[in-house]
């Protein structure tokens, strides 16, 4: 995405030139980075989180919070954006969707897909999460 965000820019500001496919490119990809790697991110501990308080608590207190997180804000969040999602993406791969642009990508629909696998890749990853904290809470 560097590389292509690069070339772009040298395009267009060295050599007065344009690409709108190239800019699309870096856009399908800044989209997938950040709709397929929330899951990994969640995986990981590395979304934010206001550390204030949640820093100091002991192990099953954590497990608490986190549990609670996960089943009363995380999997509705993943199953609305799920449910909201769906006519949205089938529309779009069955008139198969493409750029709005002259010269942009022809794959819109695709793109419109990692909406889908957000909320399932994150709908999982939730779940291990909150398994993960019954057993926190369940062995201390």
């Amino acid at each position: 995405m560097v590389v292509v965000t690069c070339i772009v820019v040298v395009m267009r500001y060295g050599l007065d030139m344009g690409s709108v496919m190239l800019q699309d490119v870096v856009l399908y990809l800044h989209g997938g980075l950040f709709l397929l790697g929330a899951a990994f991110a969640l995986k990981r501990g590395a979304h934010v989180r206001v550390d204030i308080f949640y820093r100091n608590f002991s192990d099953s207190k954590k497990a608490l919070v986190d549990l609670v997180g996960n089943l009363i804000f995380l999997q509705p969040v993943c199953w609305v954006i799920l449910l909201y999602s769906w006519g949205y993406v089938e529309f779009s791969w069955r008139i198969m969707e493409v750029s709005a642009e002259p010269d942009g990508l022809p794959f819109v629909y695709i793109q419109k897909s990692l909406l889908i696998a957000v909320a399932l890749l994150l709908m999982i990853q939730s779940l291990s999460e909150i398994l993960k904290s019954a057993l926190k809470i369940k062995n201390g």
